[in-house]
């Protein structure tokens, strides 16, 4: 296998334009809007002066770097389990390798903290949350409210919490929460509201926005890189590695244990005793009630929650890891990228660029027409009384002007999908009733759709 990736990359490298990468090119930059937040009880969002998204790509002939306030386009907050922070601006630069390398000895864990970056420049965490079971006092350790852990807070212990269930009230509407400032995703950063089975209603009264919307018939966009340098792509791909077969989901390889008391892992290794599983503490609340089991099928996913594969981004192929969500695009453990690395960690944050660079300019790399005319956008609700809705089930890379328009071809209002964001509302409760259209332009292209407002 290694052989066939190191011929692989080599092809790619002599076959592509030498800025053309994906790793170059996919990060979304902006220099000019601002992001925003939520206060609990009020739905109107406010300006928090920083700039979103990436603001600089360079790269050099073995790395790129990404300066970043780690910002999103959309809204964040608010985060209802007392979480005293708001996200702040990083002011971060970070490095990835424009050639990845496998790693062929024991696998690297995934640690506490960053572990990848979305391509908006948000923070990507493993499953932890910092909370852990201490089992020399048969109770939790660690984080808000809890007595430290043996070893210290980035000490790994026996039961290891696990932050998505465990941390749910406190994400808001883009599962999205910080932690000292620095807003991060656990899973796929895509909205509560538009998973099959919502698990959250805290986008009943806050936007239903992320960084992409999932569209079960096309493979899931390129949305972030793990610091070993592999992509990570959203929940859907190819169901065979050669990029045939349909899309299909793309199913994490981890299943839960079936014990009641936790005693030992699910491979049956003896460990110090956890709590019994219970209402409380429920199987998967622990990270070690998963255990990776091999399936036939290639649209499962291997141990470090990647595989070898085609993707739109890389014909030739290429290793990445997958968002993994269930079958009712519920997140879906190990979530990203982990519990290990597939490949050799070598990216991470750096003070300066300390080396000659290139500064990619993204508006070489402008929407064109087949893609603006590709995306899937939803008008709802049709017809509409108080609210419109428009979403778009992609990944939005440029800004998206979207207009109301009566018959007479007047605009009676304008938004914008921002960029790293996927939707925009109209309130038309002081509108007239009557047809009327939707509008959405990128540069010279446009689209129209129809929308009767009662």
């Amino acid at each position: 296998m290694m052989k066939t990736i190191s011929i692989i990359a080599a092809s790619l490298l002599a076959s592509a334009a030498f800025s053309q990468e994906p790793i170059i090119t996919s990060w979304l930059q902006n220099t000019t809007t601002t992001g925003s937040y939520y206060m609990s009880g009020n739905s109107t969002a406010i300006g928090n002066g920083i700039p979103v998204n990436c603001q600089e790509v360079e790269y050099s002939t073995d790395w790129v770097y990404i300066s970043t306030g780690g910002v999103p386009s959309f809204p964040t907050g608010p985060f209802l389990d007392g979480n005293p922070s708001q996200t702040e601006d990083q002011n971060v630069i970070y490095r990835f390798p424009r050639v990845p390398s496998q790693n062929t000895g024991t696998g690297q864990e995934t640690t506490a903290g960053n572990i990848g970056v979305f391509v908006n420049g948000v923070s990507l965490f493993d499953y932890r949350d910092g909370v852990s079971w201490n089992t020399s006092t048969n109770s939790l350790c660690g984080g808000p409210g809890n007595p430290p852990c043996p070893g210290g807070p980035t000490a790994s212990q026996v039961w290891n919490r696990d932050a998505v269930p465990a941390e749910m009230g406190g994400f808001d509407c883009s599962k999205g929460h910080p932690a000292d400032g620095n807003y991060h995703h656990h899973q796929n950063p895509s909205a509560f509201k538009l998973d099959i089975n919502v698990l959250s209603t805290i986008c009943n009264l806050y936007d239903a926005d992320g960084l992409y919307a999932i569209d079960p018939t096309q493979h899931s966009p390129l949305i972030g890189w793990a610091y070993d340098g592999y992509p990570i792509y959203g929940a859907y791909g190819y169901a065979n590695n050669n990029g045939t077969g349909g899309i299909n989901r793309i199913k994490s390889g981890y299943e839960l244990a079936s014990y009641s008391v936790r005693t030992h892992y699910p491979d049956g290794t003896n460990v110090d005793d956890g709590p019994a599983v219970s209402a409380t503490y429920f199987l998967g609340y622990f990270r070690e009630d998963y255990q990776w089991v091999s399936h036939p099928s290639e649209d499962y996913l291997d141990e470090h929650n990647g595989r070898f594969c085609v993707t739109p981004e890389f014909p030739n192929g290429t290793y990445c890891y997958f968002a993994t969500v269930d079958d009712n695009w519920n997140s879906a453990y190990p979530y990203a990228v982990g519990p290990t690395y597939y490949g050799n960690v070598v990216s991470g944050t750096v003070a300066t660029v300390s080396e000659p660079t290139t500064t990619y300019d993204p508006s070489s790399s402008s929407l064109n027409e087949e893609e603006f005319n590709a995306m899937k956008v939803q008008v709802f609700p049709n017809p509409a009384s108080d609210i419109v809705a428009i979403q778009v089930l992609d990944l939005v890379k440029e800004d998206l002007k979207v207009e109301l328009v009566n018959l007479a071809g007047q605009t009676v209002n304008e938004m914008n999908i921002n960029a790293g964001s996927t939707i925009a509302y109209f309130d038309v409760q002081s509108v007239y009733a009557g047809a009327y259209f939707i509008r959405i332009s990128s540069g010279s292209f446009q689209r129209v759709s129809k929308i009767i407002i009662e």
